[in-house]
């Protein structure tokens, strides 16, 4: 027989040992949600304001509404931040993902997510290493674009008319350019005044190559023939605006030769890459863009009196020459006195040559004159002749009456009726007029129709068939087709047929 246990019904939540043990805390206030948040924020913007956060950018998101959200992170922890859009423009850099920055600015709490972060205000790399890399890794990326080429790179002119000059107006590089442009060789000069370093200096600097670029060949303000952009010596954080991709694109794309000379020699901007010349100092910048002019002029001088002894040489060389021609030639007389003793052979030959030919000429015509016969002679052998043809012809004339009469009476012979003849004919003349008929009517359709084809032609060949889709024919006063407006003056009267009608015109 087995024995059962039974056990208490089980209370739940209504123990007695739930409902009278009190609970730790029981006295402290209650927040809502939104009160807490508050007291939160309220502690940590209190407790730090304005604070300086060095890491390196972890996620980096520019937003549609131009805010920029990004990370700040480092060994051990990750802090949210974000940079409102008023502020981007300002803070000098394009964050990127794996930049060292330090970042200054408010720390706050976003009560929509439970979390802080921080409202940056300025960025700046932490530290030259940094700066070099993002310097070093821009470089590469321009250069990968082509912006670096040596292909693209342009010759200066020799002399430009007028050097623009982009620098600060109150430093001591422009006076610098001045100077030495006045001691080598004076031109004109146009100052874009920027500020070479701080907030904004970059697109200054890139809008004043953009804005030299732009001015007219000829207009008010001339064009410069070479730009030089300028500023003295700093430090990398000071010549970071020369590092700009919007400068180094407008020095690029520059179609103005440009001479870059950023502070001292042994500094080096991107813009240095993209220029069409570097110089180490601006000082140096004026030397190249000009030549020295007294050495233009001393060159100059020394050709004038080299071309001078060239002349001089030349002259001198063909007299020598002249007068070893003049020593080779010898006395003229010499060549034209054979000339002139065949002179007088000849004359003396064609004299007695036009005697010889009178002579023959006067002997010839006494032998013709010997060969001539009387006119009585002529007259008589003239009648003999006529005689004996008129007996050959009278002979000739009877044997001919003969035969006629022969013929006649055959003729005769072979002669039939009229009638017959007549019916003949009639029938002849029937089947002619049969035939004729049908030929004269295959004639007519067979010439129909060759009229109609050329009447054809002609309409489309007709020089007013045309009128009537716009053209119009041209005479002169005179009445001639004008087919050239070589044969038409100023003036003159014309008279113009269209298809409608004609019309009379003077040309202008």
């Amino acid at each position: 027989m087995s024995k059962t246990t039974s056990k208490p019904p089980d209370e739940g939540l209504f123990a007695p040992s739930l409902i009278d043990k009190p609970r730790e805390g029981r006295n402290a206030p209650e927040y809502t949600v939104s009160d807490l948040s508050r007291q939160v924020k309220r502690m940590v913007e209190d407790g730090f304001g304005h604070v300086r956060v060095r890491g390196e950018i972890g996620e980096c998101k520019l937003h549609t509404s131009g805010h920029l959200y990004l990370s700040l992170k480092d060994e051990g922890a990750v802090l949210a931040a974000v940079c409102w859009k008023g502020q981007v423009a300002k803070l000098g850099l394009k964050p990127a993902t794996g930049m060292d920055v330090v970042c200054t600015g408010k720390l706050t709490t976003f009560a929509g997510q439970s979390k802080y972060q921080l409202i940056v205000e300025s960025m700046a790399l932490a530290g030259v290493g940094a700066l070099l890399k993002m310097l070093e890794e821009r470089r590469v990326k321009l250069q990968q674009e082509g912006l670096f080429d040596p292909a693209r790179k342009r010759a200066l002119p020799f002399l430009p008319e007028v050097i623009g000059v982009v620098t600060s107006p109150t430093g001591a590089v422009i006076r610098d350019i001045l100077h030495r442009l006045a001691d080598r060789f004076p031109r004109r000069v146009l100052v874009w005044p920027v500020p070479v370093q701080g907030e904004g200096a970059a697109q200054k600097i890139a809008a004043a190559v953009r804005g030299f670029n732009a001015l007219e060949k000829g207009g008010a303000v001339p064009r410069p023939d070479v730009l030089i952009v300028a500023r003295g010596g700093g430090s990398l954080e000071d010549l970071m605006p020369f590092n700009e991709e919007e400068v180094v694109r407008a020095v690029a794309e520059s179609r103005i030769p440009v001479i870059s000379a950023v502070g001292h020699e042994t500094d080096t901007t991107l813009v240095d890459y993209a220029a069409d010349l570097r110089a180490p100092t601006p000082t140096a910048a004026a030397e190249k863009a000009v030549p020295v002019r007294l050495a233009l002029v001393g060159a100059v001088d020394e050709m004038d009196m080299r071309l001078e002894n060239a002349a001089f040489r030349l002259l001198d060389q063909r007299e020598e020459k002249l007068q070893l021609l003049s020593h080779a030639l010898g006395d003229p007389m010499r060549a034209l006195t054979p000339l002139m003793q065949r002179f007088d052979a000849l004359s003396e030959r064609l004299a007695a040559a036009e005697e010889n030919y009178l002579h023959r000429q006067k002997s010839r015509l006494a032998e013709l004159a010997g060969r001539l016969r009387h006119p009585r002679d002529v007259m008589a052998l003239a009648r003999t002749k006529l005689e004996g043809l008129a007996k050959q012809l009278g002979t000739a004339e009877a044997h001919y009456l003969h035969d006629r009469k022969g013929r006649l009476a055959e003729m005769a012979g072979r002669l039939r009726h009229p009638r017959e003849l007549m019916a003949q004919g009639q029938s002849r003349l029937t089947i002619a007029q049969g035939r004729l008929k049908a030929a004269y009517g295959a004639q007519v359709m067979q010439t129909g129709k060759k009229l109609d084809r050329l009447t054809v032609l002609l309409e489309a060949l007709s020089p007013r068939a045309v009128l009537g889709r716009g053209y119009a024919l041209i005479y002169d006063a005179k009445g001639q087709l004008i087919t050239r407006c070589a044969d038409l003056a100023a003036g003159e009267n014309v008279r113009i047929e269209l298809q409608d009608g004609q019309r009379e015109a003077s040309v202008t």
